[in-house]
């Protein structure tokens, strides 16, 4: 496997990992009295303001048009989607249907990229149904959405995997300007949201303490936790096929729902213990072949 390669598929398990303990700090921020659209505003913009220095270093890329950063601006989207699931679904529900993303993934990689269906990669793609199948086998027997934070969940696996081949295919802006559009466009889709539910009375304004009392450990998650991981985020599709990508972020699923069942008493029991490894099991199917594959080489 490439140098580079190595490093995306690392930069993919990193963000993973990540991506499946958002859902504390974003609970959290809501346990301190926010509601819920501007609990997700504040996970958003305190990020997004952070990053707006890399914008300005790389302000040249903003004069070439949408095209090249759209990628960038599906995946900021799929964010502000996923995190809006979070909170108003069950972790495990939101993080499940968001990961219908490596069928979305390699479909698309095979129609717009002329990457092949090879048979791992259909392997990887029954593994991981069949571990969605095993863990809502008490619901409907498939993850299909029942409430609005399911079908945010599941659309924003489909914005994430549009993005992510995009975000593959353009190559005329830095990678950091992708990262960068991530963390905005979501905190801006974040804000909209929010000033919706408030207007339709879902939501009120929080008062400004009720916004700086939870800054005092907010501010160190956002810097050790959510920047870095945004930035994996986008190093990972920037290497790597969609659908592998979607595979790789799989480690978020057993992180979310071991650490949903310990911290907020989301159900763990037989069905998850034989769901989770297979669907892990489906991110490491490509990457354990790639590397066979390396190894013979050599």
């Amino acid at each position: 496997m490439a140098e580079g390669n190595s490093r995306a598929v690392l930069s993919g398990l990193f963000a993973g990992l990540c991506w499946g303990i958002f859902w504390l700090p974003l609970r959290m921020l809501e346990q301190a009295g926010l509601d819920a659209p501007w609990a997700m505003v504040v996970f958003m913009v305190l990020p997004a303001l952070m990053s707006l220095p890399v914008m300005w270093v790389l302000r040249a890329d903003y004069g070439q048009g949408l095209r090249p950063l759209l990628g960038g601006v599906l995946a900021g989207v799929a964010f502000a989607l996923y995190a809006a699931g979070l909170l108003y679904t069950e972790v495990v529900r939101a993080v499940l249907l968001f990961y219908m993303t490596p069928i979305w993934g390699f479909l698309l990689g095979w129609i717009f990229l002329g990457d092949r269906m090879t048979w791992y990669r259909w392997l990887s793609i029954g593994v991981g149904l069949l571990g969605l199948v095993v863990i809502f086998a008490d619901d409907t027997g498939l993850p299909l959405p029942r409430n609005a934070g399911d079908w945010c969940g599941l659309v924003s696996g489909m914005f994430w995997a549009v993005g992510c081949t995009l975000i593959l295919t353009e190559r005329r802006v830095h990678i950091l300007t992708h990262a960068v559009n991530f963390l905005v466009v979501g905190a801006i889709v974040a804000v909209l949201v929010a000033g919706l539910a408030t207007a339709q009375g879902i939501a009120a304004v929080p008062e400004r303490g009720a916004v700086l009392s939870p800054m005092v450990w907010f501010l160190p998650v956002a810097l050790i936790l959510i920047l870095p991981g945004s930035f994996a985020t986008i190093y990972a599709p920037s290497r790597l096929n969609p659908g592998l990508v979607g595979l790789l972020f799989m480690t978020e699923i057993v992180v979310a729902t071991v650490t949903a069942a310990l911290w907020a008493g989301e159900r763990f029991g037989i069905q998850e213990l034989v769901g989770l490894p297979l669907i892990l099991s489906a991110g490491l199917i490509e990457p354990a072949v790639m590397a066979w594959r390396a190894r013979r080489v050599i």
